[in-house]
């Protein structure tokens, strides 16, 4: 069976993932002379840095998402079709997916980045990941009937453990969720849970490295060590997790920690295509590309956003897994498609990184910039305004702004519900591997 697309003349440019990557050359390529096909396994594209407000009941999903097909409706170049890409055949030119084989001229995998547990096949059998809509939703879920749990037992440790909360990874991720819910144990769950003694919830952030936001500068991650501190968190650095068994977190140096949610944010795992040569995949799974994005060892495939690996003098393991990696790699591909059509030369991809943003609760947050750096309140405005630029759709921007001023002015978080019950699958949630080009969470994109 084949993918039912129209014929045409043109070449076509098949693009797994309609993520940051994927996304932006469908767009940047409206005007080309190429059939495009868009390939993803949902029908929405993702704004990942937020991923985490609705884990902790700030935003609705819809408020974070976009339907693709709403995004590309006036580009006639472009056909959208719904669905899970298996493998690639680069002998015969073709991919299989799950309705059918498609044939393509060029070839584009965005297909972004999974939960990585380090070789820890128990850790995501315990753990909740944050990676898509569908986990923060589970995570929303499963947080608030901790609490609707520990109303009904009398053990102290039991509701203890039925409220506290570990986040494993120290990155923006981990630390803009730990902020989130140290607000709500602060201005909301008082309200929500009179009868808890909420003096005995503990947020915990684990990380392996010496410090938190190792991505970003020395004076960010002190910061973002000083704020969590200032709303409550127990912050443990040099601390892998060697294990967690449901009921306790072990730590390398010794320690253990008794939750029952265990948020897992430490790392990610490129989301590779099965057909491409083994050759070409890094030991973190990602692929092995070129200065052009294009696959060593293929002519006609290019890889883009978190799965491309480019390593450069200034990025020894290849540019970071982030949003602003993967737009400019979708502009600059653009750009060298049709000069290949034209019979142009080919320009590298040069990284211009604009900088990286994190945010630690209301007036909380830090900035890193070429020339500036700044934290607290400054970098938290800025923060609201470049996540709210970067939002798709002028609906999603209003919502998710008027959320926010009413959160803000109120300190309440109205979306606390629980959609359902409270049953949580993560191994079928961890090992579905992702079709969006992800973000690195809350990193600065433009």
């Amino acid at each position: 069976m084949t993918v039912n697309v129209p014929v045409s003349n043109l070449p076509r440019l098949v693009i797994i993932g309609g993520g940051f990557a994927g996304l932006t050359l469908a767009r940047k390529l409206k005007r080309a002379d190429l059939q495009i096909v868009l390939l993803d396994k949902n029908n929405y594209h993702t704004f990942q840095p937020l991923l985490y407000q609705v884990a902790t009941a700030g935003l609705e999903p819809d408020s974070i998402a976009y339907p693709l097909r709403k995004i590309l409706r006036r580009q006639k170049n472009l056909i959208f079709r719904m669905a899970e890409v298996t493998t690639v055949h680069p002998d015969s030119q073709e991919i299989e997916t799950s309705i059918g084989r498609l044939r393509y001229d060029y070839l584009v995998i965005a297909t972004g980045s999974r939960t990585n547990y380090f070789g820890n096949a128990q850790l995501g059998e315990k753990v909740m990941p944050l990676k898509s809509i569908q986990d923060a939703f589970n995570l929303r879920n499963f947080v608030l009937a901790r609490f609707e749990k520990a109303l009904l037992t009398n053990d102290i440790d039991e509701r203890e453990a039925l409220i506290s909360f570990v986040i494993v990874g120290g990155g923006p991720t981990g630390v803009e969720t730990a902020g989130a819910l140290a607000e709500l144990k602060r201005h909301i769950l008082p309200i929500d849970y009179p009868e808890l003694d909420l003096r005995r919830m503990q947020i915990h952030v684990i990380e392996a490295a010496p410090r938190l936001l190792s991505a970003m500068s020395e004076p960010a991650g002190e910061h973002a060590d000083k704020f969590l501190k200032e709303l409550g968190v127990t912050v443990w650095l040099n601390a892998p997790v060697k294990g967690y068994d449901g009921v306790k977190v072990e730590l390398g140096n010794g320690k253990t920690i008794r939750s029952d949610t265990v948020i897992w944010t430490a790392g990610v795992l490129g989301a590779p295509i099965a057909g491409l040569s083994p050759d070409s995949l890094t030991h973190n799974q990602r692929v092995k590309v070129d200065n052009f994005n294009r696959v060593r060892g293929y002519e006609n495939i290019f890889v883009i956003g978190d799965l491309a690996c480019l390593p450069t003098e200034s990025y020894e393991n290849g540019h970071p897994m982030v949003a602003q990696v993967a737009m400019q790699q979708g502009r600059r591909l653009a750009e060298n498609l049709m000069r290949l059509q034209r019979g142009k030369e080919l320009q590298p991809f040069i990284y211009n990184n604009l900088g990286d943003l994190a945010t630690v609760g209301r007036n909380r947050a830090v900035a890193d910039f070429a020339h500036f750096k700044a934290q607290g309140f400054l970098a938290w405005v800025l923060w609201i305004f470049i996540h709210l630029m970067n939002l798709v759709g002028f609906r999603n921007k209003l919502i998710v702004l008027i959320n926010w001023i009413w959160n803000y002015i109120t300190y309440d978080r109205s979306i606390r519900l629980i959609f359902g019950g409270s049953r949580f699958t993560p191994t079928a949630s961890s090992k579905s591997s992702s079709t969006t080009s992800d973000r690195k969470p809350t990193t600065l994109v433009l």
